[in-house]
C-alpha cells in the first residue's frame, strides 16, 4: 500500500491512532491498527506526536524496538491466519493463542516471521514458508 514511503507508512499509523480517540469513522485497515495500537499503550505517546514518529530512526545496536515494525508484524500474522496462509497457520496461531493469549503468542510468532523476513532479505529470496511454520511449531 505505501510501498517504500516510509513516512506515509508512520503517517497513517499515526492518523488512525487518532481518528480512533476522535471516534471518527475508521476503514478496515485503520480499525487494525488502531486495536493493535490499542494493546501497546506503551506506543501512545509517540503517536500522538506525527512528525517525531515520522522522523525518529530506531537504532536495534542502542537497545531500541522500532514500534512501527512490532505493530507491522502484528498486523501481518493476523493477516497470515486470517487467510491461513501459509497454509497451516491458522491451526497453530489458534494453539500458540489458546496456550499464551493473543498478545503474547504473538509476540512469540514475530520473532519466527521477522527472521524468516531477515533471511529472504539476506540472500535475496522469497521467505521460505516451510522454516517459518517449523519455527512456530516449535513455540
Amino acid at each position: 500500500m505505501f510501498g517504500n514511503d516510509r513516512d506515509a507508512m508512520r503517517r497513517y499509523y499515526c492518523q488512525s491512532w487518532q481518528k480512533f480517540q476522535l471516534k471518527h469513522p475508521l476503514d478496515a485497515l485503520e480499525q487494525q491498527i488502531a486495536q493493535v495500537v490499542a494493546e501497546h499503550p506503551e506506543y501512545h505517546h509517540l503517536l500522538t506526536n506525527d512528525e517525531r514518529a515520522v522522523q525518529h530512526t530506531y537504532q536495534p545496536e542502542q537497545g531500541q524496538t522500532n514500534p512501527f515494525l512490532h505493530m507491522g508484524l502484528h498486523l501481518g500474522i493476523r493477516e497470515q491466519a486470517a487467510t491461513n496462509r501459509p497454509v497451516g497457520i491458522l491451526a497453530l496461531y489458534q494453539h500458540l493463542t489458546h496456550k499464551f493469549g493473543t498478545l503474547e503468542a504473538e509476540h512469540h510468532m514475530m520473532e519466527c516471521l521477522a527472521e524468516s523476513l531477515w533471511l529472504a532479505q539476506r540472500n535475496n529470496t522469497a521467505p521460505d514458508e516451510i522454516k517459518y511454520l517449523e519455527c512456530l511449531k516449535k513455540l
